[in-house]
């Protein structure tokens, strides 16, 4: 079973290139994040030619995240991240697919920081922790997928001073990352790949694409009863080298199912 997560970074300006990638990648399931849609203009039609079902919470002009699947329909199980009931902003969405949990997560960016910006981030991702391991206690495999706007460690960024001041670098983003991973959740890219810079992002600015210097703040967690299952894992990084591309690549697990 492959599981991809996709910052799109606008889901119908960018639909063609998501499209092709369906179509040449073939992931059985997708999260996607940054669809800044509304609900009403979601592409589900297109989607489903694709041979995708999709459910999905959209936002006007930012935010929104889906998941896709062509292994039947997910069953949605939540749209909004617990623990804060005025937080309108629309960053997580949970459903079944296939016996496996699956959750697309699109955490706050941070910047700039300090200030009430980098605040909500570091909450919203308390707040994640907390309901990640509630998730884990039901004995449920589970995938959490998406942007988590953080870039654990020094490997997950090329070599520059220029980001020290970025909310996702931070010292205090890095440990929150650290405490939802903890002791029981896999990185699925880091643990396959743990010398070896893998970036997913790279910004539209200062011809990073071209000089490669990237990020990798797209993650896919995986709860203990799935690590055994962890087949590979990778970036689709010729994605972003397309027309009008996602400043994003997609990140993707394989797990082998019984």
């Amino acid at each position: 079973m492959k599981i991809a997560t996709f910052n799109i970074n606008n889901v119908n300006k960018r639909l063609p290139n998501l499209l092709e990638w369906l179509r040449s990648s073939k992931p059985d399931v997708v999260c996607l994040q940054e669809l800044k849609s509304t609900d009403d203009a979601f592409p589900e039609a297109a989607i489903a030619d694709a041979g995708y079902a999709s459910v999905w919470t959209g936002q006007k002009s930012w935010n929104g995240v889906a998941i896709l699947s062509r292994t039947g329909e997910p069953v949605l199980t939540r749209r909004h991240l617990p623990g804060d009931l005025a937080d309108s902003q629309a960053r997580y969405i949970e459903a079944a697919v296939n016996g496996i949990l699956i959750a697309s997560i699109y955490a706050p960016n941070g910047n700039p920081q300090p200030g009430p910006k980098f605040d909500y981030k570091l909450a919203w991702l308390e707040r994640l922790r907390n309901h990640a391991t509630a998730l884990r206690k039901t004995g449920a495999p589970i995938v959490l997928a998406g942007d988590f706007n953080v870039a654990p460690t020094d490997i997950d960024i090329y070599p520059t001073k220029s980001w020290d001041d970025d909310a996702l670098v931070q010292p205090e983003s890095r440990a929150a990352f650290r405490r939802i991973v903890g002791r029981s959740w896999t990185d699925a890219l880091r643990h396959l790949h743990p010398d070896e810079r893998v970036y997913t992002f790279w910004h539209y600015q200062r011809m990073r694409w071209k000089r490669n210097a990237g990020l990798r703040i797209d993650h896919l967690l995986l709860s203990p009863n799935l690590r055994g299952s962890l087949a590979a894992a990778g970036v689709d990084r010729d994605v972003r080298a397309g027309d009008g591309a996602s400043d994003h690549a997609p990140a993707w697990v394989v797990l082998r199912m019984n």
